[in-house]
């Protein structure tokens, strides 16, 4: 058992770091106030942990370890839904309710379709 949480805390780790880089820089590069970098590491995160997943059901190339290290350990310290939740938090206080909607839905819908994506993806080449 220990074993498996230092696993999956690595991969958390390594996770957390990535989302924080690819955030920032997309945060630097765009001139808005509209929370990009959260949402294009969400997406990013659905279409991995969807192709993951796929790897998994479709090949024996992830062993239950390293597939436990990619999926709750490295998504799951990359997807931010816990500051996409403050941020929408932050656009309601805001009165910005344009952008809470556009957010919260694109989050939400191109999260799942990137997810079917991914999945499907692996499963057409495997």
């Amino acid at each position: 058992m220990l074993r498996l949480i230092f696993i999956i805390g690595s991969g958390s780790f390594a996770g957390g770091v990535a989302r924080f880089l690819l955030s920032r820089f997309i945060h630097s590069s765009a001139d808005t106030t509209f929370p990009l970098g959260t949402l294009i590491v969400n997406i990013t995160g659905c279409l991995l942990i969807g192709m993951f997943y796929g790897i998994s059901e479709r090949s024996e190339l992830l062993s239950p370890e390293m597939r436990m290290f990619l999926t709750v350990g490295f998504c799951g310290g990359f997807t931010t839904f816990s500051t996409f939740a403050g941020e929408n938090i932050a656009l309601l206080k805001d009165g910005n309710f344009l952008y809470f909607s556009l957010y919260t839905g694109l989050s939400v819908f191109l999260g799942l379709l990137a997810v079917y994506m991914g999945s499907m993806f692996i499963h057409k080449i495997l």
